[in-house]
């Protein structure tokens, strides 16, 4: 079964974005104040957060909605970086999670995925 992820957009304690990626039984969680970036020309601080059980994944409330939804697969992994594609339910899109000093960096890769193979 492939890996789930979920992006949350997030009311409180003000607007952000919560990505959560399936692993190891639980959602491993970055909370992303501005959202996931739309181009490779900037990054975006991802401040990581407490593992988030797997009920989270289709979670609302007043404050928090599903913005999307679906499978991620990784394609390298070191200490400091993990490269993946999120597959979305419109499309699918490849980040690196780049770890700095305190937080993380969500960077939108140059190269993406062929849109045809998304499934």
């Amino acid at each position: 079964m492939k890996p789930a992820f979920v992006l949350h957009e997030h009311w409180r304690p003000r607007h952000h974005f919560d990505l959560r990626l399936e692993e190891n039984g639980v959602l491993r969680s970055w909370a992303v104040p501005r959202g996931l970036p739309p181009d490779a020309k900037g990054n975006r601080l991802a401040v990581a957060v407490p593992d988030h059980a797997l009920d989270h994944l289709a979670y609302e409330d007043d404050t928090k909605k599903v913005a999307d939804t679906g499978w991620w697969e990784e394609h390298d992994r070191t200490d400091k970086r993990i490269l993946f594609t999120l597959h979305g339910r419109t499309e699918s899109v490849r980040y690196a999670l780049i770890r700095t000093d305190r937080d993380w960096l969500l960077h939108r890769t140059r190269e993406q995925p062929d849109q045809a193979a998304r499934n």
